[in-house]
């Protein structure tokens, strides 16, 4: 057994703490502007739109996730507490709606710069996969969505919160997330703009979601009324995405990929002579 009793906070300074969760996050969209700079680059975009788009993604991010916990997992609470929605410090993101989030910031972003919609979010999931992984660790490193009890060597003892050998899923899931990242990369370096459009993002959502939903089994429920539930709410969530995404795969092949932005397209298709 592993005894974990990691303190969640790295530093402090005054009346400014850092954690490790804080960490991650700051690391993962670090790397993924870094990366989707990368791919502006490479198929002859304005890279400096990324800092744009690092902007939409933040802020779909962030609400995304926080609006998601409340409504999935919490709504009568919140709905007594409206305050309490604010305070993302206290804890209480969810993947599911940091997805929904991140699409619509992502529609925002492409309709405000004119470029294809389906072209900015099949580079984006790459990133949002590396910063899973990551975010995942910085669960990890907070003790927390912690796996069921267990008796498997490699179980961890999250001292924090009892003296219960458990799963530790943060790992499970943080391992599949870079995973993930590895092959959506290699299949982008290949083939770049040559991928159909919606492509990458359906296979993100066949992985991502199908791998959240085959976890859940190890994982402790989040709040009580999911013991009743014969799947809990992750997994509920989890079945639209997979669909979704086997629907983009399979009919990739009727979308032509897009090199250029909608609006830089257009005004080549008009221009005269």
């Amino acid at each position: 057994m592993i005894h974990w009793n990691i303190d969640p906070e790295l530093f402090s300074f005054g009346f400014i703490h850092i954690r490790y969760y804080s960490l991650m996050f700051i690391i993962s969209f670090g790397l993924g502007v870094v990366l989707m700079k990368k791919f502006f680059r490479l198929e002859g975009m304005e890279p400096l739109d990324v800092d744009d788009l690092l902007m939409y993604m933040m802020g779909g991010t962030i609400i995304g996730a926080r609006l998601g916990h409340v409504l999935f997992y919490s709504p009568a609470y919140y709905f007594s507490h409206p305050l309490e929605i604010l305070m993302v410090w206290k804890g209480g993101l969810a993947s599911h709606g940091a997805a929904i989030g991140i699409l619509l910031a992502l529609w925002l972003f492409s309709k405000k710069k004119g470029y294809d919609y389906l072209w900015t979010v099949d580079r984006i999931v790459i990133v949002v996969a590396l910063a899973g992984g990551f975010i995942r660790l910085g669960n990890l490193f907070n003790s927390e969505i912690v796996g069921a009890p267990t008796d498997v060597p490699w179980a961890f003892i999250f001292e924090r919160l009892d003296n219960i050998p458990r799963h530790p899923t943060q790992i499970y899931e943080s391992l599949a997330y870079f995973t993930i990242f590895f092959l959506l990369y290699r299949i982008y370096m290949k083939q770049k703009s040559q991928l159909a459009r919606g492509y990458l993002l359906g296979l993100f959502l066949v992985l991502v979601f199908g791998f959240r939903f085959f976890v859940e089994f190890f994982k402790e429920v989040q709040e009580p009324f999911e013991r009743g539930l014969p799947l809990d709410m992750g997994q509920i969530l989890s079945i639209p995405a997979v669909l979704g995404g086997l629907y983009l795969m399979m009919t990739a092949g009727k979308r032509p990929p897009a090199r250029h932005r909608v609006k830089r397209a257009k005004a080549k298709k008009n221009k005269p002579g």
